[in-house]
């Protein structure tokens, strides 16, 4: 069985160093974001081995950074999100306070 959910797409990812970065895009079927407090990609994967399957666009599927504007229940409701490099880790750059 599929299922087909509209979900944020991650516009761009700059994690290239990312398992499921492939050209500059995520190609997970879904990424995690941030715990309690911080916006941090939680699927974010360092690997010098990159995804073969590129059919996917990556999207978010859930959101745990409660603080954000965009998190309603859980769950991200901005159109997109961007993902950037922080230290060493990807981070949401879409993260607005409330």
């Amino acid at each position: 069985m599929k299922l087909n959910l509209e979900l944020p797409l991650v516009s761009e990812c700059e994690a290239t160093q990312c398992a499921y970065n492939s050209e500059r895009a995520c190609h997970a079927r879904a990424i995690t974001v941030g715990d309690s407090a911080h916006p941090a990609c939680d699927t974010f994967l360092t690997s010098g081995q990159h995804t073969q399957d590129t059919s996917h666009i990556g999207a978010v599927g859930a959101c745990k950074v409660a603080a954000c504007r965009y998190n309603q229940d859980l769950e991200c409701t901005a159109d997109s999100i961007h993902v950037g490099n922080h230290e060493s880790h990807a981070d949401c750059q879409t993260f607005a306070p409330r």
